[in-house]
């Protein structure tokens, strides 16, 4: 068979390179991604190795682009991705790249410095405009606050002074001693201080600090002032409405200004302590209110001046990540690429003359030719005279297993692999799944309208399949629907058909061709009997409906689910046994590949007639109880002689004696009935010690007449009496040593009990079809009935309103958990029965993936795992 039935015969060759070539060599290599090299250094340390240096270097250029491409995205600046792959840059343009992604760093470090070092100097001077903004309010009140008493003294109206302004004064009061206010009377109304030695202007110190502080901090740092100064501290604050821009990280804060009175150098020094504690940022204040004024002139010039060099600076900003937006893709590529070649050749071995580098690796046989053109290829571009020399070499490795898939294939052997990657060489059952997978999904799922639904879904994903695989989105799930887009496709026409068979639609029945079975009664009678029965031998007409089921069966209440019952349960087990009999005859092309006579003979012959003569057998009783029996026939083949399939069944393995028939009526279906089962059942029984005994007897019995002791030089199975499994097709069985006797005599009870009482379980397991189905049929029907159908039956306009409420609710329980939920069901199901069920009668999948050194692979992971 082709490879599309089995992976791609694998080769292990040498390949020579000369050093001054290997470069340009590795680099066609990675972009025609069919080569997977080997480590010939496993001990050797990675910061040992001979392109150490090299690595480090692309490691730093990618630091450095990570850097810039996190500034873009701060800026929100869209990257060009014009979804090319430039070529990977030749080693002496390593420099070239250095330079520019240092001199961009540089820049835009600088810039970024220049400019939070800006930003906080706008901040502290935009601080300080609040903060002379803020304490002139406070000098102005305790101004007016004293005016206001000298006014109440001489007008003899103290007492009724009160509020704030009362309370205000008298903590100011409080924290002035009268020497302070008589001197101060001199100088002012809000000249604040107190004399110490003298009266001179530089000995009259300040008695109050001034600053900002986070408006969270504000109540923990008025109690701790409180608590610190026994209450002789006077503390004003006020809030600073428009949030603050901080330097280091860009976020807004919430600060407030304050202002603390208070006497004396020892709460001067306590106050500046717990400021400092509490981060609160102190600015000087001048007394004196011209003073405060020409601050502030000066500040807001100095505002102005910043606003205009920051704008600038964001201006030369922004243009830097302009101009290395338009690159940054396409640097990252490079630089991944020149980093995955220096990996590669740390894989290499030097020769002894140290001009050469020997590389062992896996290459698909068909593509040998291919790559060495790729080798000519990379010969030509580096300029060297010598070419490159590729060697097949003989090995006892087992190859790895590579099979060729596109965007349409892919998705199916993603879903065998994930229960293990196939043997080499071993039979691929990913085509097979193409049409079994979505079949027996629809079995389960068989509904025209939601299958509608689904290949609508999945059409519209392969129709833009293009744009959607552009977006590059990190949503697992949408990436998990849309990689299985063409499963999803196939489910949904697949789930159409079974739906037309079923004759459901969304829980109800159409009447294309019209019903075979006629109606007896009158209207009135069949819409107030519920007990009605139509008679098959009068009321049918003798054809049946021409595609699908009868829709007759939808209005019938009382046995309709009886008689779906009987339909799916049948259907289950004959498209089970088929499955499961497709599954062993799968084992046999494998063992005609490799040439395991003994488990051709001794394993795959038994295996199959025990499957045959049992559960076969009970399928054929099935198609002849259809087609012998039926409700026009006459006794002994009318319905009412029909055996139970079931009943007989158990009776035959029992080798019980059935039942007498009712009168007129026969007990066997065919003669010779009760002979075939009893020769059946008795040669199915006799396949099971063929399987358990005859292959480890024979193994031992070979390697008697060979004299072979448990050495090594056999192939892992151990199981071939010393056939390899490989025969003429390459690669070989792995080189390990034989297994015990004992051993295989285990291995084999394991394998025999496994296969005969799986056979009974997986017989059962397919059931799970018909359970399915039915819970499927019946949700949709609740939904119908318990939903849709109440806005169906209200009338007038306000029923059309009720209506489109309804279908709206309707619909997206159907969305949500018919399709969506019982779809995931039904194809988890599905998954079980062809990874247990099926692939257990052939499939080891004891192998290990291809994995070739490709650009493509790599620039895909490496752009994943930045955006996690």
């Amino acid at each position: 068979m082709g490879s599309l039935f089995r992976s791609e015969e694998m080769a292990l060759c040498q390949l020579f390179l000369q050093s001054e070539a290997a470069y340009a060599c590795v680099s066609e290599l990675g972009e025609l991604g069919l080569v997977q090299f080997r480590d010939l250094n496993p001990d050797v340390n990675a910061f040992q190795r001979k392109f150490v240096n090299e690595v480090r270097r692309c490691d730093e250029m990618e630091r450095k682009l990570r850097y810039l491409e996190k500034e873009i995205k701060k800026d929100g600046i869209p990257m060009l991705d014009t979804g090319e792959s430039p070529e990977a840059p030749q080693p002496r343009e390593m420099i070239d790249l250095e330079a520019t992604f240092e001199k961009l760093e540089n820049e835009l470090r600088e810039v970024n410095q220049n400019a939070e070092a800006l930003k906080r100097n706008f901040l502290e001077l935009t601080e300080l405009k609040h903060i002379l903004r803020k304490t002139q309010v406070f000098f102005d009140e305790m101004a007016d606050n004293q005016n206001e008493d000298e006014q109440a003294q001489l007008l003899g109206e103290e007492a009724q002074e009160g509020g704030v302004n009362q309370t205000t004064e008298s903590m100011t009061r409080a924290l002035i001693t009268d020497e302070a206010r008589t001197a101060g009377a001199s100088m002012g109304p809000v000249q604040l201080g107190y004399m110490e030695k003298s009266n001179e202007r530089e000995d009259y110190l300040p008695c109050f600090v001034a600053g900002v502080i986070l408006r969270e901090r504000l109540p923990a740092f008025e109690r701790m002032l409180w608590r610190a100064c026994r209450g002789n501290v006077f503390l004003r604050q006020a809030m600073i409405e428009t949030p603050l821009e901080d330097p280091t990280n860009g976020d807004q804060v919430h600060k407030s200004v304050f202002i603390i009175f208070f006497q004396g150098d020892q709460l001067k020094t306590r106050v500046k302590k717990i400021c400092e504690g509490f981060r609160a940022t102190l600015y000087p204040c001048p007394e004196a209110p011209a003073d405060r004024r020409e601050m502030a002139m000066g500040v807001m010039t100095r505002i102005e001046d910043l606003n205009t060099v920051l704008g600038q600076t964001q201006d030369h900003r922004h243009r830097v990540l302009v101009a290395a937006a338009k690159n940054l893709k396409n640097w990252f590529v490079k630089v991944r690429k020149i980093k995955a070649i220096y990996h590669t050749l740390n894989l290499f071995n030097l020769d002894v003359t140290q001009k050469c580098l020997i590389a062992e690796c896996w290459v698909p046989l068909l593509d040998i030719e291919t790559i060495q053109l790729a080798l000519r290829r990379g010969t030509e571009r580096s300029g060297s005279s010598v070419p490159p020399i590729l060697n097949r070499m003989q090995t006892f490795e087992n190859p790895p297993t590579y099979n060729r898939t596109n965007k349409f294939t892919k998705a199916f052997q993603a879903l065998i692999d994930a229960y293990g990657v196939a043997s080499y060489r071993e039979m691929n059952p990913a085509p097979y799944t193409i049409i079994t997978f979505p079949f027996l999904f629809a079995v389960m799922f068989g509904d025209l309208g939601h299958g509608a639904i689904m290949a609508l879904f999945g059409l519209w994903m392969i129709r833009k399949e293009k744009g959607l695989a552009a977006q590059k989105t990190d949503n697992e799930i949408w990436n998990i629907f849309f990689g299985g887009r063409y499963i999803i496709f196939l489910m949904g026409v697949f789930s159409m058909y079974t739906g037309m068979i079923y004759n459901d639609i969304f829980s109800k029945s159409l009447n294309i061709f019209g019903s075979h079975w006629q109606m007896s009664y009158n209207k009135s009678t069949v819409m107030e009997n519920k007990y009605l029965q139509l008679s098959p031998k009068e009321d049918y007409e003798g054809s049946p409906y021409p595609f699908g089921m009868d829709p007759i069966w939808q209005v019938a209440g009382s046995n309709k689910i009886i008689f779906h019952n009987a339909y799916k349960m049948k259907i289950s087990i004959i498209f089970g046994v088929i499955h499961m009999v497709f599954g062993v005859v799968m084992s046999w092309h494998n063992h005609t590949y490799f040439r395991n006579r003994i488990s051709l003979i001794y394993e795959f012959i038994p295996q199959l007639m025990f499957l045959l003569l049992l559960f076969f057998y009970m399928v054929l009783l099935m198609f002849i109880k259809w087609i012998k029996f039926a409700a026009t026939n006459e006794k002994p083949y009318s319905e009412a002689c029909a055996p139970s399939i079931l009943i007989t069944f158990i009776d035959m393995v029992l080798f019980n004696t059935p039942k007498p028939a009712p009168k007129d009526c026969e007990v066997y279906m065919f003669w010779g009935q009760h002979f075939v089962q009893v020769l059946f059942v008795l040669l199915a029984l006799g396949c099971i010690p063929i399987m358990l005994f005859a292959k480890p007897m024979l193994i031992m019995q070979a390697r008697k007449l060979a004299n072979v002791q448990p050495i090594a030089g056999a192939s892992s199975d151990a199981e071939t009496g010393g056939v390899s499994n490989g025969g003429p097709h390459g690669g070989g069985g792995p080189h390990e040593e034989e297994e015990e006797m004992s051993e295989i005599f285990i291995h084999q009870s394991i394998h025999t009990i496994e296969y005969v009482l799986g056979s009974v379980s997986h017989t059962a397991s397919y059931l799970r079809l018909w359970a399915l189905s039915l819970a499927h049929a019946q949700l949709a029907e609740v939904l119908w009935t318990m939903v849709l159908s109440i806005g169906l039956k209200q009338e007038g306009w306000f029923g059309g309103v009720i209506l489109t409420c309804v279908f709206g609710f309707w619909a997206i329980l159907t969305v949500g958990i018919l399709v969506l939920m019982e779809g995931l069901s039904a194809f988890l199901h599905t998954l079980r029965l062809h990874w247990v069920e099926f692939q257990s009668k052939f499939y080891k999948g004891q192998g290990y993936a291809f994995q070739p050194f490709s650009f493509d692979a790599i620039i895909e992971n490496g752009s994943a795992a930045v955006e996690e």
